[in-house]
């Protein structure tokens, strides 16, 4: 984000009212565009020039172009490291990374291997774009990342392969119902093992705290346990409510489609009535689910650990609000 570019001069947070939950929408509707992953490299380090001569001074109020620049900031860079996120695991390329796999994990009368397969390669690009977003404040090594990956595919497909037996075997169901059922199986398993798989990636800031910052000046006050549990209970909700209209409104639709419209047509049809429903529901939902929580969180130091409750910054003054890096 543009926040992490050095300078004196704080950058203003949005051309949006971040404390409304319609100026977040707005705000995360720009960092997860689409086209931000047109920008290339010249584009990222013209824009962080231009943000660095305004936080320095040089440049002395936000112009359009300004605010462009901070646009590309926000939507390629980490917040904490200023390093440019990977490509296919910025917000901006979510909803087109994980095209393929919902559509692949949505197709019907998948079988055993086609679960398994799908379900993997899911929480692959899950953990990719969860490590990718983490606050930053305790990477992961490499060995956690291995088995925290490892536990999160188990669940994922545990919980696909159970429902997938059980459905079938269910009395008094009609079969109508049994359709409808083993369609959810993947919104199913892909909202327990979202969960499991962002408090795994993130087990680290529940162990040790994450940095919490003077919501006056933005400097750093200390490392607090509580501020990661709300950083990482609000990012796995968050990913629960994008993932349930994704995961449920397109096999319902597909499902209706499919004893009307789609009856007696090929699989490529379905495949594309499958693809268009992800779309539309995703590039709908995404920013919506995102804006539910603010990207910097802000808490007042009474709901911190005892430790706080007195904060002072360095001249003496009490610090009555911290903010943090919740993640994505």
């Amino acid at each position: 984000m543009a926040s992490s570019v050095q300078g004196f001069i704080e950058l203003p947070e949005s051309r949006y009212d971040l404390n409304t939950y319609t100026g977040r929408v707005r705000h995360c509707l720009e960092i997860s565009d689409p086209f931000m992953l047109l920008n290339t490299k010249n584009d990222i380090k013209a824009s962080r020039d231009l943000i660095q001569q305004y936080k320095n001074g040089i440049i002395k109020t936000m112009s359009p172009e300004l605010w462009k620049a901070k646009k590309i900031l926000d939507s390629t860079l980490h917040p904490d490291t200023g390093e440019v996120v990977y490509l296919p695991f910025r917000m901006s390329s979510y909803v087109l990374s994980n095209l393929v796999v919902t559509v692949g994990m949505l197709t019907p009368n998948l079988g055993t291997f086609g679960t398994l397969f799908w379900q993997i390669t899911n929480q692959s690009l899950n953990v990719a774009i969860n490590t990718s977003n983490a606050n930053k404040s305790h990477p992961l090594t490499t060995q956690q990342l291995i088995t925290n990956y490892f536990l999160a595919v188990s669940a994922s497909c545990s919980v696909a392969l159970g429902l997938n037996s059980i459905v079938p075997r269910l009395k008094n169901v009609s079969q109508n119902t049994k359709t409808i059922l083993g369609r959810l199986v993947p919104f199913a398993a892909v909202i327990s093992a979202g969960i499991v798989n962002v408090v795994l990636m993130r087990g680290e800031e529940l162990r040790k705290g994450i940095s919490i910052f003077n919501k006056e000046n933005n400097e750093e006050v200390g490392i607090s346990k509580i501020a990661a549990k709300y950083a990482v209970g609000e990012t796995a909700l968050s990913r629960v409510i994008n993932a349930t209209p994704i995961m449920v409104i397109p096999p319902l639709i597909l499902v209706k489609l499919q004893n009307g419209f789609l009856k007696g047509r090929g699989v490529g049809m379905t495949t594309l009535a499958n693809v268009g429903l992800y779309l539309a529901t995703s590039f709908t939902v995404l920013p919506l689910a995102l804006a539910v929580f603010p990207q910097k969180r802000e808490l007042s130091v009474k709901k911190l650990e005892e430790r706080f409750n007195n904060l002072k910054d360095r001249n003496g003054n009490p610090i009555n609000y911290i903010q943090f890096n919740r993640g994505m």
